[in-house]
């Protein structure tokens, strides 16, 4: 029999994995037409990761995150990036209070658990700095003082590919703080109706977001995590991750085609992105254990931001999702 890795934690099941189908059921009834980046959300949230999103304007990729919160027993920080902010603007400054004579530090908007950073790119390379160390350590410093932020902490990130106007290219070390780069795109003819019906329901009722059946808890979340940890991932799954991520640094083996366009690999943050992405979707889909399916659906969205295409491919109009298919496609599954 194969030899497994295996953590000492109770397989997915019980009250955890009802309430994030509730919720999840709840996301999709309010986010219409957006059932992978609802997922890709949930995925976040379990693996403890954060999700930059990349799509055009009006595709409800606020109205997620919004529903996200709204469907949680935790609280939400919406903050528009624009070329004038401050990195205070951010993490909070020192304020000074005359009447007690002394300086008191006055919390910004980094301190709630989810953080909608709309149009992320227009920030400048100080505001990002602030948010990558946030997103990093899950703290920010102020002067000479550190402060912890909440121990349920998600960053979602949008991004507009239309426009690149006074906009700043976030660096590849911020980028690799992002667990997962989604797409989103729009929906078809049949949902726009329903989104129509929707939106005209919302406004009779003066209700945006209609209150879930049940709130899911911080605890569940922290429960569900654990439960994720205690999924079996085989050898051979933990090899094929591991041979994914290598094939990226060192693709001459693997295909010719791929040695052509990369110019850079993956680090191993992507393997371990890749990792808990995929126990995320086993435990969402009630099993046991990962399979290799599981890590080839969350590939595309753990390694398209990690991979540098070379000067040539670019040229040519070859994109991340294609080198990804080729990785794919020249990596033997289990």
């Amino acid at each position: 029999m194969e030899d497994s890795r295996t953590l000492d934690a109770p397989a997915a099941a019980g009250g955890a994995l009802d309430a994030f189908g509730a919720l999840r059921s709840y996301l999709n009834t309010q986010i219409l037409g957006q059932e992978g980046l609802v997922e890709r959300l949930l995925v976040a949230l379990l693996a403890d990761g954060h999700l930059l999103v990349e799509g055009p304007p009006g595709l409800a990729k606020t109205r997620a995150i919004k529903a996200l919160a709204h469907g949680l027993e935790a609280d939400f920080q919406r903050v528009q990036f624009t070329p004038d902010m401050l990195p205070a603007d951010l993490t909070g400054s020192e304020i000074f209070r005359p009447e007690e004579g002394l300086f008191c530090f006055q919390h910004g908007p980094l301190f709630h658990n989810l953080i909608l950073a709309d149009e992320v790119n227009r920030a400048p390379a100080k505001v990002q700095s602030a948010l990558l160390e946030a997103m990093a350590e899950h703290q920010v410093s102020v002067g000479n003082a550190t402060y912890r932020l909440p121990r349920l902490f998600l960053v979602m990130a949008t991004q507009n590919p239309i426009e690149n106007e006074g906009t700043y290219p976030l660096p590849e070390a911020q980028l690799d703080r992002f667990m997962l780069h989604t797409l989103v795109d729009y929906p078809d003819r049949a949902t726009t109706l329903r989104i129509m019906e929707l939106s005209r329901r919302e406004a009779v009722t003066a209700q945006e977001l209609p209150p879930p059946k049940s709130l899911l808890s911080q605890e569940k979340v922290f429960a569900a995590r654990r439960e994720i940890l205690g999924l079996t991932l085989a050898d051979s799954v933990a090899e094929y991750i591991a041979a994914l991520v290598d094939a990226t640094r060192n693709p001459a083996p693997y295909s010719a085609q791929l040695a052509e366009w990369l110019r850079w690999g993956a680090s191993p943050r992507a393997a371990i992105a890749i990792e808990r992405g995929a126990r995320a979707l086993a435990w969402l889909d009630g099993r046991d254990f990962v399979s290799p399916e599981d890590v080839q659906a969350i590939v595309p969205d753990a390694l398209r931001h990690r991979v540098m295409l070379d000067y040539t491919a670019q040229a040519r109009g070859i994109t991340a999702q294609a080198c990804i298919e080729e990785l794919l496609g020249h990596v033997p599954a289990p």
